[in-house]
């Protein structure tokens, strides 16, 4: 019997009948299951043929023209007259037999859907626990529908660990026996005597919804590291943005947390920040027992020597035996992690592939919430599904005053072009392609705060047509002029922008965006990125495919300590000469 999850997932499937000829495909050619299905009804309807022709090989059938009846010869036997309720039973055989072959036929079919479905899904069932409620998060299970399958698959080891943390934060989190006696200790305000049972790291936030989503994966994974239960701060402006990623618990920090009132004057500057206790002389890497309740922890992209002494395995033996972690920053810095000497047998049996770390973990935390979710269907399915390819375009333009706009847009077209994502156009007036050329369709998504990049390049494929023949569409799903901190429904359209971004056959990107980023790592994309013009010219060449998928660290901090400074799978980011990036270690 078929599970109601699988069963939403096949009707799910019924629902999309443009998938054979759009964007997303089963892979059945690949598979071999286009022949196999056919071949299979072959098959059993040549059984049920042969079983009759046992039956009726002796037996021939006349019509005469002017009697109701119908003469049946026996080999070697008399003639037989039969009447017509007879034959009427033999029709009704044959028609009995097509419709058994049919529902055969329909049977493999759905069996083989459902073989499918288990490929697709594998990604999200062996990093999810069976028992989450479907209809309070349909992205978890309609999500393979409309992706492609990963090809990066998590290691066994990642998802152990992910079993063991689940498992934690149902212990520890929000309102449980554990989370409310550690509180306690927190509230007392005295340093901690007696180790407890959980420890924790709040996340605060800072900056936009690119940066947020690169730091909480990073703050994961240092959670991951450190045996911590990962609490978020999400503001008003990404609240609803995704489902809750763990059963029977909540990851959102509690509204009436002790420390929520600080917040707000936590900054590089705070005395409290670890930094600057070190710096003060507060706190030094020999002190520690008993070690203090809580203390704040400040990466953002102007962090200080001190500040860096985060990244030092010393100092993590300090903070290993902090209860509560207060963390505000908006940087990825997970390539850090990597260089600190205690962390590198973990991390090398979490990701072998040390280039899929933001895109599994990604994958794992960020799941759209059903508003979200409805948003990135609908368009996807009004506007993208039936193209043979997608190709996305983000722009993010930082200065428009120092970056003309017809010169982003030239090196768009010029990267484009260049890399053969799109066709060059025919300049000559009057002319069109031939019928007999390619008649693929492209559908280019472009995301921006403008519509102007959209509305250039679709000009340009509308009002000339392409030398190869291929059909292009240009659709942008919003242009908000610009960056509206603190608005839920802006953040809600750039999170749907994202997930459209990621689901691209190719991407280009524009340098330093951490939306960028987050598409391509969710994606599991290279992408074309785009080079900053300078002094208001169009850079040559005008892009450079990213070594990998991972997103950049921005501001790493300067080691003053022995962590590791030359690993291969650490290199300099392509649109940041001095951040950091992973590779895959070759």
């Amino acid at each position: 019997m078929v599970s109601d999850e699988f069963s939403g997932m096949i009707s799910t499937i019924r629902d999309q009948t443009s998938w054979n000829k759009t964007g997303f495909q089963f892979k059945m050619q690949r598979n071999g299951y286009c022949s196999k299905i056919p071949f299979a009804f072959l098959i059993v309807f040549s059984i049920l043929l042969m079983f009759l022709v046992v039956q009726q090989r002796s037996k021939t059938f006349e019509v005469n023209g002017g009697d109701a009846k119908i003469n049946v010869l026996a080999g070697g036997g008399g003639a037989q007259t039969e009447t017509p309720e007879v034959a009427g039973k033999t029709n009704i055989f044959w028609f009995t037999l097509i419709c058994h072959a049919w529902l055969v036929y329909e049977f493999l079919q759905d069996f083989l859907q459902i073989q499918e479905m288990f490929h697709l899904n594998k990604f999200l069932t062996n990093f999810l626990l069976p028992g989450h409620d479907k209809g309070s998060c349909l992205s978890r299970y309609e999500s393979a529908v409309y992706r492609k399958p990963s090809s990066h698959k998590p290691s066994p080891y990642l998802l152990s660990k992910l079993r063991k943390y689940e498992s934690l934060h149902k212990l520890c989190g929000p309102y449980t026996e554990s989370y409310n006696k550690t509180l306690e200790q927190l509230k007392s305000g005295r340093n901690v005597i007696s180790t407890t049972d959980c420890n924790y790291l709040v996340y605060t936030p800072l900056s936009g919804l690119g940066n947020r989503m690169l730091t909480i994966a990073s703050a994961f994974l240092y959670a991951l590291l450190t045996n911590r239960v990962l609490l978020v701060e999400f503001g008003s402006e990404i609240a609803g943005l995704f489902c809750e990623p763990f059963q029977q618990t909540t990851w959102l920090l509690p509204m009436d947390f002790p420390l929520r009132n600080q917040f707000d004057n936590f900054s590089q500057v705070y005395p409290r920040t670890y930094g600057n206790m070190l710096k003060s002389g507060i706190m030094n890497t020999s002190m520690m027992s008993p070690p203090p309740p809580f203390l704040y922890i400040y990466l953002a992209y102007n962090i200080d020597r001190y500040d860096g002494l985060f990244y030092c395995d010393q100092n993590q033996d300090q903070l290993r035996k902090v209860p509560w972690l207060v963390m505000k920053s908006n940087q990825y810095f997970v390539p850090s992690l990597f260089l600190l000497p205690s962390f590198k047998q973990e991390l090398s049996k979490l990701f072998p592939d040390e280039e899929t770390v933001f895109h599994h973990l990604g994958r794992y935390l960020f799941q759209p919430s059903n508003e979200a979710w409805g948003l990135i269907t609908r368009f996807y399915r009004a506007y993208l599904s039936k193209a043979d390819e997608r190709i996305g375009i983000q722009v993010r333009v930082f200065d428009t005053k120092v970056t003309p706009f017809q010169t982003v847009v030239d090196q768009i077209l010029s990267c484009t072009i260049k890399e053969k994502l799109l066709p060059d156009v025919l300049e000559t007036r009057g002319s069109a392609a031939s019928l007999s050329k390619n008649q693929s369709l492209k559908a280019v998504l472009v995301t921006s705060l403008y519509s102007e990049y959209y509305e250039h390049i679709k000009g340009v494929y509308w009002t000339k047509p392409t030398v190869s023949g291929e059909v292009i569409g240009v659709y942008q799903p919003s242009h908000e002029e610009h960056e509206l901190y603190g608005n839920n429904m802006h953040s809600m359209k750039a999170w749907t922008e994202i997930y459209l971004l990621s689901m691209s056959n190719a991407l280009i990107t524009s340098s330093w965006s951490t939306f960028g980023y987050v598409a391509q790592s969710l994606g599991g994309l290279k992408p074309w990125i785009l080079y900053r013009p300078l002094n208001g010219t169009a850079p040559d060449p005008p892009c450079v495919r990213a070594m990998s998928m991972e997103p950049c660290f921005h501001f790493p901090p300067s080691h003053g300590c022995k962590a590791e400074v030359n690993v291969d799978h650490v290199k300099h980011c392509e649109d940041v000469e001095w951040g950091l990036k992973l590779v895959k270690d070759h």
